[in-house]
């Protein structure tokens, strides 16, 4: 029983659970949302397609991994490689049903991230898309977590994710377009798409480091994701402009209201994320990701490799933490960065590539 669990936490890379939960948090902040009811379905949908993914991985790659890797679970026959795949299919259509549940754009969201997993999975990581695929899928993700917290507010008369937008004595938005009863209009979460981006091109950055991990031999690859991440720590350490956030709602977080419920993580002029923070959390991001990328970029082997690909998988923690605090949501960053020491822990037991 107990070598079969350690099997199923390999094959799952439970180790790299920890920084699955930070996307819809990161999510949620953007739009100037507390975390709620849709973000913890959000949460779930991302840990059972992030696991599918990781299933479905290893299934695809069964032949290449009883040459490269024979201790892995399916090649070592520790777990039979039906199992995984139907593993795959149970947890996506599970993620499915949880996005479901926070609405249908959350849904058509996590669709699209199943989509984009399977694809990678099964064809896209074998071609030059597939950093680019993967960068997608974190980038889904965290976009996932913005549409079903904003989703799960929803009701009749209210605007997209249940935002009301100021409207004029005709019933016109002031964003043009015509406000009626359960009719989405402005679309908040486009606010969540330069975290969004931010993330995805870490992960890019990451994946295109791994397709060198089996056998090493690139310096290239960890030279320019080092070069990467720290442009993108400079670009988070930016002050995001409070013209760049979410609609105000009439009443809440408007001209006047500066306590109302909506507006609960937008900067006040002058009062964006304590800069401190900003930056501690900044440096614990590059601190995480650089170091070991500088070695692989120095000596080139799989192990420094591989090395590398699991700091810049953990690197996502702080990066989350960054994108929460440098929306305003100072509590939300800390909480994510809370992760980084139980995600370290299981990472010495289970191995994140």
């Amino acid at each position: 029983m107990k070598a079969a669990v350690r099997a199923w936490a390999e094959l799952l890379r439970v180790s790299a659970l920890f920084t699955v939960p930070g996307d819809a948090l990161a999510g949620a902040a953007a739009i100037g949302r507390r975390p709620g009811r849709g973000t913890a379905l959000a949460v779930g949908a991302s840990l059972c397609l992030y696991e599918a993914g990781m299933a479905l991985n290893d299934w695809a790659d069964r032949d290449e991994d009883a040459i490269d890797r024979p201790h892995r679970p399916i090649p070592s026959g520790r777990i039979a490689p039906g199992a995984a795949l139907a593993a795959a299919g149970a947890l996506t259509v599970t993620g499915l049903t949880l996005a479901a549940r926070a609405g249908r754009p959350a849904l058509t969201v996590a669709t699209g991230l199943a989509a984009t997993v399977w694809a990678y999975d099964l064809h896209l990581k074998h071609t030059k898309a597939g950093p680019a695929a993967m960068a997608g899928a974190r980038a889904l993700d965290l976009l996932l977590g913005a549409t079903a917290t904003a989703g799960a507010g929803a009701g009749a008369g209210a605007g997209y994710g249940g935002v009301n937008l100021p409207t004029d004595a005709t019933g016109t938005s002031r964003a043009g377009r015509t406000v009626g009863p359960g009719r989405m209009t402005h679309p908040i979460v486009r606010t969540a798409v330069p975290a969004a981006a931010l993330l995805g091109a870490h992960t890019y950055a990451v994946t295109a480091v791994s397709r060198h991990e089996a056998q090493g031999g690139s310096t290239a690859a960890p030279l320019g994701a080092l070069a990467a991440m720290v442009a993108l720590a400079a670009a988070a350490m930016r002050e995001r402009r409070e013209s760049g956030g979410p609609p105000p709602m009439p009443g809440r977080g408007g001209p006047g209201d500066n306590h109302g419920p909506g507006d609960h993580h937008r900067p006040r002029p002058g009062a964006l994320a304590p800069r401190l923070l900003l930056t501690a959390l900044t440096a614990a991001y590059l601190r995480t990701a650089a170091k070991p990328l500088l070695h692989a970029t120095l000596n080139p082997s799989a192990p420094l490799t591989q090395r590398a690909v699991g700091s810049g998988i953990r690197a996502m923690i702080p990066l989350q933490a960054v994108l929460a605090a440098r929306a305003g949501a100072v509590g939300t960053g800390l909480a994510v960065m809370g992760l980084v020491p139980l995600a370290r822990t299981l990472a010495r037991k289970v191995s994140l590539t």
